[in-house]
């Protein structure tokens, strides 16, 4: 089993880093519309859709996100995805927390459908957005910034993990090791941040990166929960089986579905006012 998770692991980051760097803009809208149809179609298998439907759904996503998704050097005004950003945005701010809090149940059939467009649209633009106006390596540090959320929560949750974060959603999670993806974010980006020169050593600048770091984690955290929220009500341990020793695309990607959405807005926002 971990000889299946190594191997697929490296077969993954070679794949990703390859087409990161090195596709054209255009190769690179038509990865972020695979992923999100690969995440469609475990979408619609977590709710229940079945034979022709869940081919059409996980079709459908991948069209908009070639439809959608801003070609060329990305302009602060392209509004059909920033609209969608602030609509995810807000999702993950503040509907997602209620949800989790409430734990409702995910919608079957129309609005399950509805809210998974909703979930998967939006990062797979941002995944367009973020690289076309930043460069490969920005994007690759934000996703980096929720691995290390995903590591740092791991290892300091296994050592001293005492109080669960949601037992009835993820039992695994605890309240210490949340705390520990916070710490290790923070000192993830003030290392990336200062190594770059993007942010100068100013208490001032510190703050606002912390306040930064502390959101961005925990909007990654909710999504990891959500998706855990999804699995647990579909009654199935992962989203998929396409990645061996993984499981889905899904169990790969929840966090950044919480997170690339609201940076790229973020992103945009302070470049139309910078």
């Amino acid at each position: 089993m971990l000889r299946t998770r190594v191997l697929t692991a490296l077969v993954l980051v070679s794949v990703f880093g390859a087409i990161l760097f090195g596709a054209p803009g255009p190769a690179w809208t038509v990865f972020a519309a695979v992923i999100g149809a690969l995440s469609a179609w475990e979408w619609a298998g977590l709710i229940r859709l079945v034979g022709p439907g869940r081919i059409v759904f996980a079709s459908l996503l991948g069209v908009l996100v070639l439809v959608v998704a801003p070609s060329g050097h990305v302009a602060e005004a392209h509004w059909p995805s920033l609209i969608l950003f602030a609509i995810s945005a807000l999702f993950w701010l503040l509907v997602a927390p209620l949800w989790l809090k409430s734990r409702w149940a995910v919608p079957r059939g129309w609005p399950g459908l509805a809210l998974g467009v909703l979930l998967l649209l939006p990062p797979a633009l941002a995944m367009v957005a973020i690289r076309q106006q930043f460069g490969p390596w920005w994007l690759l540090a934000v996703m980096a910034s929720v691995w290390m959320a995903d590591i740092a929560a791991y290892f300091v949750g296994r050592r001293f993990g005492r109080v669960k974060l949601a037992p009835l959603i993820s039992p695994g999670k605890s309240r210490e090791g949340a705390y520990g993806a916070v710490a290790g974010v923070l000192l993830y980006a003030l290392i990336v941040a200062f190594a770059s020169g993007a942010l100068a050593p100013q208490a001032g600048a510190v703050a606002v990166l912390a306040l930064a770091c502390v959101v961005h984690t925990v909007v990654s955290i909710v999504g990891d929960l959500f998706e855990s929220l999804a699995k647990r009500q579909a009654g199935v341990k992962d989203s998929g089986s396409v990645l061996p020793g993984h499981g889905g695309v899904l169990d790969r990607i929840d966090s950044l579905l919480s997170t690339l959405p609201l940076v790229a807005l973020v992103a945009h926002l302070l470049g139309m006012v910078a």
